[in-house]
């Protein structure tokens, strides 16, 4: 009970930080109808300024630390954002009126990583003075590229065999037309040599003689008797003709593509800095004490963007809103428990392990999108983009931030 008490005290406590409530208030002025708009390239700069100083952060912390502490979080980042891919593969997929194209980007997206909501999660944990790993927010490209990744190659894989199945029942619908074609072509052909047969049959007689002396009677066509026999000899198996050898997925492609992302550019390449060289005097006075001012602006946009999208999901079926709703807390309940893993095992703090279920609940908002819509053009972009902004990243950062930290808070102390 006392355990309960304390969770709900916390949760209650998150709820009410100003991060979530400039998210809130871009979701009220944009439902009241408000013309507010905030200019694409200031939200781009506000997410690039963002991730540069989480990269920084995380690439100095690295230089300090031990390399050999960070190993097992990042395998643990690792194969989350290959599983929530199949987990969506799975699930979501098999819903009625879902396409599994438009499932299986769903869930690359929310297998990758929102910079946003990886932003708030470390803002609420500095604010609530919550220790955590400096490099745990380098565990961005460790979920993020293996979802996108596996996403694409998944959905490649999907889309092959099916065109794969539908050429085969095209080919064998087409070879059992021919066949019984050839089967109306032999009766004719017999027919017309049975009457050739009897009105030249004494000529046959006459030459038997040459016949002889050549040392060969002339042979007739040997037609199939049989469909089986038919498709014997052409080769045709029960799936259809032999098909062409399947061209490979190509992973490097999309590995570049998830790299030359504008967000993973970012984080990138502040993390090389922050590992390669000693920016602290800039990153001190520049970066953090900008960093809470662009992020209540870029919550403020991110509330309003949501607001416009919940109409996108009127468009595809109602479980994609279902899912929306329950994956992100899935998904960071099961990094949580990995989380506790890593921290029985390695020390791995509580805020770190709230941080690993902060980012696996979240879905990407900045490099996924295009990412999926250059990987899987098929796929329906109202379906994954509108679950992920109108749904997925609120519930991950008005629920899941407060949740997981409250939880860690309870379980392992702050």
């Amino acid at each position: 009970m006392d355990f309960l008490s304390d969770f709900l005290t916390k949760f209650g406590a998150q709820l009410q930080s100003p991060t979530l409530a400039f998210l809130i208030g871009g979701i009220v002025i944009a439902a009241l109808g408000s013309k507010l708009q905030i200019p694409d390239a200031i939200y781009k700069f506000i997410v690039f300024m963002l991730l540069i100083k989480v990269g920084l952060s995380g690439g100095i912390a690295i230089r300090n630390s031990n390399i050999a502490e960070m190993l097992l979080p990042a395998l643990f980042a690792v194969v989350m954002g290959i599983l929530i891919v199949f987990i969506g593969r799975y699930t979501l997929a098999k819903m009625p009126k879902v396409k599994t194209v438009d499932a299986i980007a769903t869930a690359g997206l929310f297998g990758a990583v929102s910079g946003s909501t990886l932003a708030a999660g470390i803002t609420v944990l500095e604010a609530q003075g919550i220790e955590y790993e400096p490099w745990a927010g380098a565990l961005y490209p460790f979920m993020d590229i293996p979802a996108l990744v596996t996403a694409i190659v998944v959905a490649s894989i999907y889309l092959s065999k099916r065109e794969h199945l539908s050429q085969q029942r095209r080919t064998a619908d087409a070879s059992f037309s021919t066949a019984d074609a050839s089967f109306s072509t032999a009766d004719a052909s017999f027919s017309t040599a049975d009457a050739s047969f009897s009105t030249a049959g004494a000529s046959f007689s006459t030459a038997g003689a040459s016949f002889s002396t050549a040392g060969e009677y002339p042979s007739k066509p040997e037609y199939p008797t049989s469909r089986q026999e038919y498709r014997s000899q052409q080769r045709i198996t029960a799936s259809g003709y032999p098909s062409k050898p399947r061209e490979r997925v190509k992973i490097w492609p999309i590995v570049k593509e998830s790299l030359e992302g504008s967000a993973l550019s970012a984080l990138l390449l502040g993390l090389a800095l922050g590992l390669l060289t000693r920016p602290e005097s800039v990153f001190e006075s520049f970066y953090e004490p900008l960093f809470r001012g662009l992020l209540s602006i870029l919550m403020l946009v991110m509330g309003m963007e949501a607001w416009s999208r919940i109409g996108e999901l009127r468009k595809v079926a109602q479980w994609y809103a279902v899912y929306a709703l329950v994956a992100p807390l899935l998904h960071g309940f099961i990094a949580f428990g990995l989380g506790m893993i890593a921290h029985y095992a390695t020390g791995f703090s509580p805020g770190g392990v709230a941080l690993l279920a902060i980012i696996a609940a979240s879905s990407s908002d900045i490099s996924g999108p295009p990412t999926l819509r250059a990987g899987i053009p098929s796929a329906n972009p109202s379906a994954y983009i509108g679950a992920s902004t109108a749904i997925g990243t609120p519930v991950a950062i008005a629920l899941g931030i407060p949740l997981f930290i409250g939880l860690a808070q309870a379980l392992m102390g702050s």
